[in-house]
């Protein structure tokens, strides 16, 4: 089966998220056959115990196919919500007066119970307050450290434990809730490959997650909130990855605003060498459809324009009635717009220039090389992932083979745009890295007899960020049967 799989024709990622009609072992491999490179566990939903075979599974078609899995466990973060009505729901009228207080009494159409002491103290007159996805609206009139005085802007239904949103202020609440602290350790134990941290405010919440992961993981920030925005280089350089999570960025954004700050955070993230994960309704329509709008199609399609490391799924593939068509379809969309021969100008659009270091200059030189010769893929080795990171960043014409003899290091490389990653002994010296290099090409159908590779690794081995080797080879007929059938 990987023969016919691996590596993927597409550079782009597909991460797509487990859940109901998507857990068993089975369905798990359908998923990965039709086009799934990293799996998402939504912490937000089920308990911890329910995570368990889930992640079990995909282990275990890990081993089945000798093929490095990534997992990230996705934390729900702080989670706003009014309290209760005491006949379970009211009815708001535009231009009413409505308060907010920190009484523990039933609500009514006058006033309600808000358990968030945060939110007083942050609260300025002419805030907005949001409710239930941004179904209603508040203007806040007058506060104290009990009550929030509010007009109501947009009226309408409210029921119990909606939550809400305050877009126009930064709130003074840790990103990580009791929760997420118990979720984060227990997916660490369970060997997760990474963290998503949700509704980050700033770097300091990046930092706060780097201090408990503790290196057992790469760090994803989520971006959903203005206050993120405003801070967006700083959160971007502190964490591993990052995510445009438009779902509750439209939501204390006006629509409009979403794609071109979707736009800015791809290529801040493109610029700062951190993979970009594009996610929330890509394919929605999916959830019940067998086939997408065609807007859902353009979407996803100009995210793979922009240079995006991976595209998501979410209640496609975890909830959806056609999980399997949903990421055989995102695959497709995929497949299509890098064949598309405007695709490599476009991805291209952001420029991102190499730092002045060794390991920079060789991994933009690994691309130009392999443009001039006509090579049929970069091949790097590398202990932490640096050297790949590199060289995805310049988005290459050619696929990025990377071998470790870390299998984490393979793992968390599953986010990256173009890399086909191999858990691989280490190597000792020069002739075997070429050696390894060519007969890795060989088995994963990266190259065949004839092809010219560009490698790339650092010398000394086993020194992350030593890269200052790069390598032209030409990959002769009967070198697979010469080598030497370790791997």
């Amino acid at each position: 089966m990987t023969r016919t799989i691996y590596p993927r024709s597409r550079k782009v990622r597909v991460l797509a998220t487990l859940g109901p009609a998507s857990s068993t072992p089975e369905m798990i491999e359908r998923l990965f056959v039709a086009g799934v490179d990293a799996f998402r566990i939504n912490m937000s939903h089920g308990d911890q115990a329910s995570k368990v075979p889930v992640i079990a599974a995909v282990r275990g078609l890990e081993k089945r196919l000798s093929r490095p899995m990534t997992i990230l466990a996705d934390l729900q973060g702080p989670k706003l919500r009014v309290g209760g009505f005491a006949g379970g729901r009211v009815v708001l009228e535009t231009g009413q007066r409505f308060v907010l207080d920190r009484s523990g009494a039933p609500g009514d159409a006058t006033r309600v119970e808000l358990p968030h002491r945060e939110i007083f103290e942050a609260i300025e007159p002419g805030a907005r307050l949001l409710l239930d996805d941004g179904k209603l609206a508040l203007r806040v009139l007058e506060h104290d450290e009990d009550r929030i005085v509010t007009q109501v802007l947009v009226g309408g239904a409210l029921s119990n434990s909606k939550g809400l949103n305050v877009p126009d202020v930064v709130l003074p609440m840790a990103a990580l809730t009791e929760k997420d602290r118990s979720d984060m350790a227990f997916a660490l134990d369970q060997g997760v490959d990474w963290i998503a941290m949700s509704f980050v405010q700033r770097p300091e919440d990046v930092a706060e997650g780097r201090r408990l992961i503790e290196g057992r993981a790469s760090l994803l920030a989520k971006i959903e909130k203005p206050s993120a925005v405003a801070r967006l280089d700083e959160i971007i350089e502190g964490c591993d990855g990052v995510m445009v999570a438009r779902g509750d960025l439209g939501v204390e954004l006006p629509p409009e605003a979403v794609p071109p700050l979707q736009k800015r955070i791809v290529e801040s993230a493109r610029r700062l060498g951190r993979p970009v994960v594009v996610a929330t309704q890509m394919l929605e329509s999916m959830i019940t459809a067998p086939t997408p709008t065609r807007a859902e199609v353009s979407d996803v399609a100009t995210a793979v324009y922009d240079g995006a490391d991976a595209i998501m799924l979410s209640a496609e593939s975890a909830a959806g009635a056609w999980p399997v068509e949903s990421v055989a379809m995102m695959n497709s969309i995929a497949d299509s717009v890098e064949r598309d021969p405007g695709h490599g100008d476009r991805v291209h659009f952001t420029i991102t220039k190499p730092d002045p270091t060794t390991a920079d200059a060789l991994a933009e030189a690994a691309k130009s090389i392999a443009r001039t010769v006509s090579a049929v893929a970069i091949i790097c080795f590398t202990t932490s992932g640096s050297t790949a990171r590199r060289i995805a960043r310049e988005r290459p014409a050619v696929p990025i083979m990377v071998l470790t003899p870390k299998l984490d290091t393979a793992r968390r490389l599953g986010l990256l745009w173009g890399v086909h990653a191999v858990h691989t002994r280490d190597v000792a010296s020069f002739e075997e890295m070429v050696a390894k290099a060519k007969r890795t090409a060989l088995r994963n159908n990266i190259a065949k007899a004839g092809d010219r590779v560009v490698v790339c690794a650092g010398v000394p081995f086993g020194t992350p960020g030593s890269t200052n080797v790069l390598h032209v080879v030409r990959i002769i007929g009967d070198e697979l049967k010469r080598y030497s059938t370790e791997s």
